[in-house]
């Protein structure tokens, strides 16, 4: 692996003194904002108060999916709300069938079996979907590429409405149905999750629901209250899986987010409570890492491991004590997914071993669980920086999942391979496949290939782009508090990587059986208490010496208790002078932290 980069962004005085000026806010948060893209007050301030929301009629046709909606609706023809078996697709199927209860649709649900019918729409579901009596089929986070699948659809007398938001196909056809699609239909957030296209339908639903009740001479405003709490309530569910899918959390994400986390705070939902009780999740305190390290992977769990449908019954029962069985339940899966996960991550690393490096990594192996590879993948893309596809071979057949890094588009990659594919759909970052078992060693050389002449050296180094540059003296609470103001963080907004350009390390010493290490920082007079988990007992820089570390700075809550946290992300000896600001790039050595180990370090009061 190569080393890692430190990137400095340039960073002009006078745009940070400005935005201090107009906005009010630190020099640190300044620099992060002009780092970031928002150097114009005005775009800063609005990215701060993160209210950016359009209305449903934005989708260009989607009073083409809401018609035949209420019409089915009217005539009390079975509609089926068909989903994907991952959070997004769970939350999804959730909304729409949520809200066509509150309207008294006929409706019912089907999730597909990771194992017996793999990802989408499947032609055997639409024949048990048509013998059973569904009249009007409405997909979620699906079927955007199940063109032949519509067909027989419709063909079997069912309508038809596609909502998702994945890539269509590569030759651009389209299933012949109304589609919801914020990347195809014009929408000005064009990355939404599935959940959230859900519940844009949902309002555009309870829209035309109030217009009906109005034309018929009965109370429009009772309807439009109705919706309006349904809707409300079931922000906790689209921020769920907004986090969760990894969408990136800017614009309408963002907001949709923000509301939604304070959704989640005083939900009433039995599922949900029981979900955070068992994940140990404080709801006054929840935030997007609690959603995405404790809750996704637990109500993700069911549809790894065995049926997504326990997942949607969490989320849709009102009865509390099935509400914590399913949880326990779901808790009990997540237990089994991190042990298998852990065999097939040894594998998988013995896999990358033997083979050496290369740009891009195909791994297979039989006995790998299909539901859990996506994860080892995701890890070892991280690990190797590098993008892999692992492999989950049953007989003649297999069943793959990949992820990438950031300068590596992985969809087109696999469509580079397209002829040794069965099937393969996805995202940028991350996508499935199904092959014949006889032609991954093909696929393999064909993907290395493609990446290859894709990717530069430089594109496999890890990076660690710098948002601010500060002194030991700023960081406190003061600062870890108004850097709160950029929350949620995750995909397309980071936490924020603060760098000091003058630490040093002293006073190590080994804690917890040698395998971390507590320590002092000391940065511009001001001293920190550090402590590393994970390091040895070492310090990655030699007490003394001078360093460059960056970290994050939060608000730390532990036993009623608040304090700033550093958790420090690399750390490196200077080389020599310090350098101004200005698309800098500094090569890291061997000593920086590998396999994403954390350094917590605690600031002194």
């Amino acid at each position: 692996m190569l080393a890692a980069r430190f990137e400095i962004p340039a960073c002009p005085d006078a745009e940070v003194e400005r935005l201090c000026r107009e906005l009010g806010v630190s020099g640190a948060l300044a620099q992060v904002l002009v780092r970031r893209g928002f150097r114009e007050p005005a775009a800063a301030r609005a990215f701060l108060l993160a209210r950016e929301e359009h209305a449903p009629a934005a989708f260009e046709g989607i009073g083409e999916a809401v018609l035949p909606i209420m019409r089915h609706v009217r005539d009390g023809l079975r509609i089926t709300v068909h989903g994907d078996y991952d959070v997004d697709g769970i939350c999804s199927t959730a909304v729409l069938v949520r809200t066509l209860r509150g309207l008294g649709a006929d409706v019912d649900s089907y999730l597909p079996d990771r194992a017996g019918d793999g990802y989408g729409l499947n032609a055997d579901t639409v024949r048990r979907l048509a013998a059973r009596g569904t009249r009007l089929l409405v997909t979620v986070d699906c079927a955007i590429t199940a063109v032949e699948e519509v067909a027989l659809a419709r063909e079997l007398g069912l309508e038809v409405n596609v909502t998702d938001h994945h890539a269509p196909r590569a030759d651009g056809t389209l299933p012949q149905a109304p589609i919801v699609h914020p990347a195809l239909c014009g929408y000005p957030c064009r990355e939404l999750c599935a959940t959230a296209v859900a519940h844009k339908l949902a309002q555009a639903l309870w829209e035309a629901a109030a217009g009906e009740a109005m034309a018929a001479g009965r109370s429009a405003q009772d309807v439009e209250e109705q919706g309006r709490r349904l809707l409300e309530a079931d922000l906790d569910l689209v921020a769920l899986a907004t986090v969760a899918d990894v969408v990136p959390l800017i614009g309408e994400n963002r907001t949709l987010v923000r509301r939604g986390l304070r959704a989640l705070a005083g939900t009433t939902k039995p599922g949900l409570r029981a979900l955070m009780a068992v994940a140990g999740v404080d709801p006054a305190n929840v935030n997007e890492r609690a959603v995405a390290f404790a809750l996704a992977p637990r109500l993700n769990a069911a549809g790894r491991l065995y049926r997504a449908d326990a997942g949607l019954e969490l989320i849709l029962t009102g009865d509390r004590v099935r509400a914590m069985q399913i949880a326990q339940e779901l808790d009990g899966a997540n237990r089994e997914r991190r042990k298998l996960e852990e065999r097939i991550r040894w594998e998988a690393e013995a896999q990358i071993k033997a083979l050496g490096s290369r740009p891009a990594y195909v791994l297979a192996a039989e006995g790998w669980h299909p539901g859990v590879i996506g994860i080892v993948a995701s890890r070892l893309a991280e690990r190797e920086c590098s993008p892999v596809v692992m492999i989950a071979l049953e007989g003649d057949k297999g069943r793959g999942s990949g992820r990438s890094i950031e300068a590596f588009d992985l969809l087109a990659g696999l469509g580079a391979c397209a002829e040794h594919l069965l099937r393969f759909g996805g995202h940028r970052a991350a996508a499935g496949l199904e092959i014949e078992a006889g032609r991954v060693q093909e696929f393999a050389a064909a993907f290395a290939a493609h990446a290859e002449r894709v990717l530069s050296p430089q594109d496999a180094a890890p990076k660690e782009r710098v948002d601010a540059v500060v002194g030991g003296d700023e960081l406190g609470m003061s600062l870890a508090e108004e850097l709160q103001a950029l929350a949620p963080f995750g995909q397309g907004n980071p936490t924020v990587s603060l760098m000091l350009a003058d630490a040093t390390f002293a006073d190590a010493r080994p804690m917890g059986e040698g395998k971390h290490v507590r320590f002092t920082v000391r940065s511009h007079g001001a001293r920190a208490r550090a402590v590393a988990f994970g390091t040895g007992g070492r310090v990655p820089v030699p007490d003394g010496e001078p360093a460059e570390a960056t970290f994050t700075l939060e608000v730390n809550e532990w036993n009623g208790v608040s304090e700033p946290r550093l958790v420090l992300r690399r750390a490196q000896p200077v080389a020599g002078p310090p350098e101004e600001p200005g698309e800098q790039v500094r090569q890291a050595p061997p000593a920086a932290l590998e396999d994403g180990e954390e350094l917590v370090l605690f600031a002194l009061p």
